[in-house]
């Protein structure tokens, strides 16, 4: 890297303190942490997809397909669950919690449980969010350390300290606008790298010449998980309409951008959005990704700066050796929004639950002066607590990718069926409902402590059924000290939505299965 790429990430970095600073007015919690409600849809269309489409997939998405033993297009199967997905978040699940008025996602279940349920569910998440970001910014900071040659706790400061101070003092805004810049980018540095790549290995026929026929397999339906990690089609598709309905609807840092949204129909265009884009953007990734591998396999001077066990490093890798100055200096940009759009996200969230679960409660409701000062420190606070986990975060899985989806799948699945039960069911109690939670859970964290051979994508339906069994159970066994009234519920879907959706899912089925005719 040379000066005008050093120019272009400072240049970057003083943009978005300056945005931060832009973004500052805020009278009250919904104007901090859900905008007022008067963000623009396609703005929180592309935060919601820039939060997930982050450093971890524009990095490790093309690692798992292109170098993992193991891997290739199989990642796909996971992605032809979102529109199902979307439909199970919309009817009635995203819409009920909009229209209820709720900042944090979790409150909706104090209001139709009680306290205890939204603290133990608030602390699942808590848990889960604040390791996952961790591990997010661990992975980022050794690829800093790749491409600018930075020591490791030097690129954990660049990134946290910027994204903490433009998050804590722009809000909802700085990060939702942050957020459609960063995806942007992000989309920008994968396509510069696909297009490069290709011109590197001779063109499309050469590529498709090199790469491994097995890595064109997108669909597996000879396993059924039972055995390990082998992503059959089964627990990809159950666990991914698991996953991702539990991610973008009931985890504070997905569901508050849809509760920013201005109205259920402006929600509506967000989910349908992120439902049809994400599987192009996500095949552009994979696309690079067999084309930067097959590059790699033929290339021993490259195979040798990609650490053993380590394929999380050819993009980084690939960065330095095959791009111009300038170009470098926006792909390390791309990197940095990525991971800071995954980390302002997560602190906004938490900021987001630690306030409303610990600021307001019975007999106390802090004026809005109290209300943001907790709120900005919450924020701060949460943002040091993940940077200084990241110093100490592990490997989990071969890639990155595969471990923040792992940690998700332990939580996930019961915290969606505590939703789904609560807005479902007018006669399961608070206790039943706290009961399903933690057995949900200790099932999970059992499978993966106790090293089961079951595929950890089927951990979310696993989790899930637990929940709703354990807590129907316990309904009938442990009596009610009180039901509260259930919250009404509104429904989000229209039949032209459901048709569309059904026919994308079955479309995107029809090419996964059939991608690796076509390539071969």
């Amino acid at each position: 890297m040379i000066w005008i790429d050093y120019t272009i990430i400072g240049a970057y970095l003083i943009g978005l303190l300056a945005m931060g600073v832009a973004f500052r007015h805020q009278r009250n919690s919904k104007d901090y942490f859900l905008g007022g409600r008067t963000i623009a849809w396609p703005a929180l269309a592309l935060s919601v997809m820039a939060t997930q489409l982050s450093a971890i997939s524009f990095i490790s998405a093309p690692a798992f397909v292109g170098l993992r033993e193991g891997g290739g297009l199989i990642w796909l199967s996971y992605e032809l669950a979102l529109p199902i997905a979307v439909l199970l978040m919309l009817w009635r699940l995203l819409p009920t919690l909009h229209q209820s008025g709720v900042i944090s996602v979790y409150d909706f279940l104090e209001r139709r449980f009680e306290r205890s349920t939204r603290l133990l569910i608030s602390f699942v998440f808590q848990l889960s969010r604040s390791f996952a970001t961790a591990i997010m910014i661990y992975a980022i900071s050794l690829i800093l350390q790749g491409t600018m040659g930075l020591e490791q706790w030097h690129s954990i400061v660049l990134i946290g300290v910027i994204t903490l101070i433009y998050s804590a003092v722009g809000g909802m805004k700085a990060v939702v606008f942050g957020d459609a810049v960063q995806m942007i980018l992000i989309l920008a540095g994968a396509l510069t790298c696909l297009v490069v790549a290709l011109d590197a290995i001779g063109g499309i026929s050469s590529a498709l010449a090199l790469i491994n026929p097995l890595r064109f397999e997108a669909v597996n339906i000879d396993t059924y998980g039972l055995a390990g990690n082998d992503f059959g089609l089964l627990p990809m598709l159950f666990g991914g309409v698991v996953l991702y309905a539990s991610y973008y609807g009931c985890d504070q840092s997905e569901a508050q951008r849809s509760l920013s949204a201005h109205s259920v129909k402006d929600l509506r265009k967000v989910m349908y959005t992120v439902a049809i884009s994400r599987f192009p953007i996500t095949l552009i990734y994979c696309a690079a990704g067999l084309v930067i591998g097959a590059l790699v396999m033929q290339s021993p001077e490259l195979q040798a700066q990609i650490p053993a066990d380590q394929p999380d490093w050819m993009m980084p890798v690939f960065i330095v050796n095959y791009l111009p100055p300038g170009v470098i200096g926006l792909l390390v940009v791309a990197i940095m929004a990525a991971a800071m759009s995954s980390l302002s996200s997560a602190i906004n969230s938490l900021a987001a639950v630690t306030t409303e679960d610990f600021c307001r409660y019975k007999g106390h409701e802090p004026s809005d002066a109290e209300y943001m000062r907790f709120a900005r420190f919450a924020g701060i606070g949460w943002g040091l607590a993940t940077l200084t986990l990241s110093l100490f975060a592990g490997d989990i899985a071969p890639t990155i990718i595969e471990a923040i989806n792992k940690i998700g799948s332990v939580f996930y699945g019961p915290v969606l069926a505590t939703f789904l039960v609560g807005i479902h069911s007018k006669s399961i109690t608070a206790k039943a409902a706290n009961v399903g939670l933690m057995m949900g859970v200790f099932v999970n964290t059992f499978l993966w402590l106790s090293d089961n051979p079951i595929f950890w994508f089927w951990w979310n339906a696993i989790g899930f059924v637990v929940t709703v069994m354990s807590g129907l159970l316990a309904n009938k066994l442990v009596p009610a000290s009180n039901i509260p009234t259930p919250q009404p519920s509104f429904g989000g879907l229209t039949w032209r939505m459901i048709m569309v959706l059904v026919v994308w899912s079955l479309a995107l089925l029809f090419v996964a299965t059939n991608l690796s005719a076509w390539l071969s």
